[in-house]
């Protein structure tokens, strides 16, 4: 069995180089793509492993990336980085059977754990995941009216969309909000957006 490989698909050639000499360096063999039709044209014969795919970038974006490679079968997790914090293609790309995402500026630290995870993990089943069996209890501890503020935050909105439509102050959605966040222990959006999807998967 060959050892696994992490590619990595980013535009920007210095990020490219940055996130071959981590790899490199935590002992994981890398192979470097300046674009999502690059990897494409090795589907055939890509090595199993793990992908790691910028978002943003020309001729097609991370996410018809991972569209095209669940298309075509490839076993492969994915993880996807993004330098946007946009929520809302993060959460699509989640939806699409991505593992992870992370958003730029990350430590090294926080990619390598991700690239470990996925390598490591094995499917769950919702009965035999103690993670997913949590966050379900957590997510329903959670008063109505901020599970319906958490939707909102899920779905992308801003805090006045949000207001506007619960019929409820800007103000009064922070605190809720600020309430999900205290409750979920999550240390920001991203990780708010992984939890909830986790839940749900």
């Amino acid at each position: 069995m060959s050892e696994p490989v992490v590619h990595v698909i980013d535009d920007d050639e210095a990020m490219r180089q940055s996130l071959d000499f981590l790899l490199d360096s935590a002992g994981f063999s890398a192979r470097t793509y300046e674009s999502a039709l690059q990897l494409l044209a090795r589907t055939e014969d890509l090595e199993p492993g793990v992908i790691v795919t910028d978002v943003r970038m020309p001729e097609m974006n991370g996410l018809e990336l991972v569209r095209r490679l669940k298309s075509v079968g490839a076993p492969h997790p994915i993880i996807v980085i993004t330098g946007h914090g946009d929520v809302p293609l993060a959460v699509e790309a989640m939806k699409a059977g991505v593992v992870d995402f992370l958003e730029k500026p990350f430590d090294d630290e926080a990619l390598l754990r991700a690239v470990r995870a996925a390598l490591d993990a094995a499917p769950h089943t919702a009965e035999n995941d103690p993670e997913k069996q949590r966050l379900k209890a957590i997510f329903d501890s959670l008063s109505p009216r901020e599970q319906e503020v958490l939707q909102g935050v899920v779905d992308g909105k801003l805090n006045k969309v949000i207001a506007h439509e619960l019929g409820i102050s800007p103000r009064t959605v922070e605190v809720y909000r600020a309430n999900v966040m205290s409750k979920t222990g999550a240390k920001g959006l991203s990780e708010l957006v992984r939890m909830v999807l986790h839940a749900r998967a």
